[in-house]
């Protein structure tokens, strides 16, 4: 089996991710906070605007640590915690705070996992929407 090495989330990527998540929320007149983690969820970058609610730093952090950790949109996973889902009990039984909230998208380069980037500040579908321009603007 050949397997071939796929460049690791750079600096200068991150710092990417998060002007174009930030460029985003500024067209739609929203302040926010931007977190992107590598594959190993250290973090590479961080920006919250000094406009943006405190929380939102929090958040965003959460939403990437929690779409790197299951490999998955935060919007794709908001019913799976809910009463009777998939995943209710899974916010509690880490030591590592995850949250279930839009916001949170996984970043692939040639179909692996290398990074996430977490967006928070807006409503929740406003900063999954920010978070997915930022990781279709990655070359």
């Amino acid at each position: 089996m050949t397997t071939t090495a796929v460049a690791p989330l750079t600096t200068a990527d991150a710092e990417a991710l998060v002007a174009a998540a930030v460029e985003a929320a500024e067209k739609a007149g929203v302040t926010v906070s931007v977190t992107v983690l590598d594959a190993g969820g250290q973090l590479l970058a961080f920006r919250r605007d000094d406009r943006a609610v405190l929380i939102s730093g929090e958040t965003s952090t959460r939403k990437a640590y929690t779409a790197l950790q299951l490999d998955t949109p935060t919007a794709d996973l908001v019913d799976a915690v809910q009463p009777g889902g998939l995943f209710h009990t899974l916010p509690t039984a880490l030591d590592r705070p995850l949250l279930f909230i839009a916001g949170g998208v996984p970043v692939r380069r040639d179909g692996r996992l290398i990074g996430a980037v977490g967006v928070g500040g807006g409503a929740p579908e406003q900063d999954h929407g920010f978070a997915v321009a930022a990781v279709e603007s990655l070359v």
